[in-house]
């Protein structure tokens, strides 16, 4: 390896991390309870209300809520073997995506789409948090990018912990300024529903298949928040039978379910954007999207203007504190695991802190914000196909026509460099929902370029799996250690090791046989950390010479 000392440092910092490998059960000491809390405490995000009123004042509240309803829908199908495979085997999504049609090398490209969400989302959600300052203290907005950006730097240098701490406390605080006003006021001033209801946004209200099928593609956007509430799910104990209840609702509820709380706010939105246009002022226009204001509209109906001033900053940057911790923390994971595997050299995680955070800095100076629906509908494309190949291939050719490992092998040495079936089937189905999205293939077919990713990127899977007969999955069957990979409940075993590479040990699915025997030639154990980092190829095994069919048959 070129630097063993990149080895030692990469594995230090790691053990709080685990960015580069599977999350060891010795780190999982959280309650299924805990980590579910936890993981819901980040979807206190505010761009969902800006969302939702972005696509109820262009398309009207039927069509707005039946897009919302559409894209939650399929958002959860999507993400829920997703979600579960992260919870089981205690691994985030790039990890998943090396075993699940995409390779070693392959799940860069993947990582560096959910690098950019991150990096896009905390643009989104930083100029919200500016736009609050500038409402209450008269704070220019590029100065609030600023604060925005730097506030929540001291929390993510830390860690799992202190975003476990952070959420833990400041979720009920956020429930209650966010709906206590909002039930209040549905009460007091029941007609605002009736109003809400036939809203038309700018066309007639009438619903249309391509009106809600353009709401849904803003809304799918929002997609990639399942690697996020992953990189709290792979935090989660064992499933055993003694608590197998608790476990199944936190997966659901923290996982997939993420949806469910992000479009009911979505929905939200629409109601609120509709109460300051029709109560508030008629001329606000676009402003009815931005949190501040509804917010602020909402608060000062119920309680005096300093006082609806001074819950409504709280809120907004409670709110943004929380997601952007996440967004930062996740975005670092992503950045500092790419640059890793590209270049073989470790750079501790905080300086990619900073890099993704400059990134989002950028795009709130460049008023991203104004764009929100056009960004978020094109980025839907990309996101869609990229999802919906990984979550297919685990459905269909994992557990259906068993060509994929059932287990979802991360570690080099054991899966190939690339693999045709993740890569072709994002390739194709991104490049054609773009080319509807520009209008391609007509206006007709623009609405629908979202659908289309997802149409494609489904069927593709399974296909080019079956045309390559599974070849690509695994480059060896066995990784030479004669322990079993999963206990008797299929939880990954608990045995550790000693790398002989870093001097640390590690839990079993971590390592495998080094191809360098020992000075009197026993057999030696390397993490997939060491063989992450190492320049020369010199500790990675010799690969199997296996036909399609024993990879075919790899996992089951």
């Amino acid at each position: 390896m070129g630097n063993a000392g990149d080895a030692i440092t990469a594995a230090e910092d790691s053990l709080e991390d685990y960015a580069f490998r599977f999350v060891p059960r010795s780190f999982r000491r959280w309650s299924a309870g805990a980590v579910g809390a936890t993981a819901l405490g980040s979807i206190a995000f505010l761009a969902d209300f800006s969302i939702g009123a972005s696509v109820g004042l262009e398309h009207g509240t039927a069509n707005a809520v039946l897009g919302i309803l559409l894209a939650s829908t399929i958002i959860f199908a999507i993400g829920l073997p997703v979600a579960y495979y992260a919870a089981r085997y205690n691994l985030d999504l790039d990890l998943i995506a090396r075993g699940s049609g995409f390779g070693y090398h392959g799940s860069i490209i993947t990582t560096v789409i959910f690098a950019g969400f991150t990096c896009i989302f905390f643009a989104l959600e930083g100029a919200i948090m500016a736009q609050g300052l500038y409402a209450a203290a008269g704070i220019p907005l590029p100065v609030g990018y600023v604060i925005s950006t730097i506030v929540v730097i001291p929390i993510v240098v830390f860690g799992m912990r202190a975003l476990e701490r952070l959420q833990s406390w400041t979720t009920p605080l956020w429930l209650v300024l966010a709906l206590s006003p909002l039930i209040w006021l549905v009460f007091t001033e029941p007609e605002l529903v009736g109003e809400f209801l036939v809203f038309p946004g700018e066309g007639d209200g009438t619903v249309s298949f391509s009106a809600v099928v353009a709401s849904a593609s803003v809304c799918f956007a929002l997609t990639p928040q399942l690697a996020e509430q992953i990189d709290y799910l792979r935090m989660m104990p064992p499933r055993t039978r003694a608590n197998r209840t608790i476990w199944g609702v936190s997966f659901v509820f923290s996982g997939p379910g993420w949806v469910i709380f992000s479009g009911l706010k979505q929905v939200l939105g629409v109601f609120l954007a509709v109460y300051l246009i029709v109560k508030i002022d008629p001329t606000l226009g676009t402003r009815a999207v931005e949190p501040v204001r509804q917010f602020l509209g909402m608060y000062q109906a119920l309680i005096p203007d300093w006082v609806a001033l001074i819950l409504a900053l709280v809120l907004i940057v409670l709110a943004q504190v929380k997601i952007n911790v996440t967004n930062a923390y996740s975005g670092s994971l992503a950045w500092s695991n790419v640059y890793t595997r590209i270049t073989r050299r470790y750079v501790r995680r905080s300086a990619f802190v900073v890099f993704n955070l400059a990134i989002a800095l950028t795009l709130m100076l460049l008023d991203v914000f104004s764009l929100i629906s056009f960004v978020l509908s094109l980025y839907a494309n990309v996101v869609m196909a990229w999802l919906v190949t990984i979550s297919s291939d685990i459905v269909v050719n994992k557990l259906l026509l068993r060509i994929s490992p059932r287990f979802p092998e991360f570690r080099r040495g054991m899966l190939h460099d690339w693999n045709p079936v993740g890569l072709v089937s994002v390739t194709l189905a991104s490049l054609l929902s773009l080319a509807a999205f520009a209008g391609l293939f007509g206006e007709t077919l623009r609405p629908y370029s979202v659908l289309i990713a997802i149409v494609v990127a489904f069927v593709t899977t399974p296909v080019v799996a079956l045309a390559t007969r599974g070849r690509y999955y695994l480059r060896r069957q066995d990784d030479g250690i004669p322990i079993p990979l999963l206990d008797d409940d299929g939880n990954p075993t608990a045995d550790k090791l000693r790398c002989h590479v870093t001097g640390f040990t590690f839990e079993r699915p971590d390592m495998l046989v080094s191809a360098e025997p020992g000075p009197n030639g026993e057999v030696q154990f390397v993490s997939s950390l060491a063989l992450t980092l190492d320049e020369t190829g010199r500790y990675v095994l010799p690969p199997d010479r296996l036909n399609g069919e024993a990879s075919r048959t790899a996992g089951t």
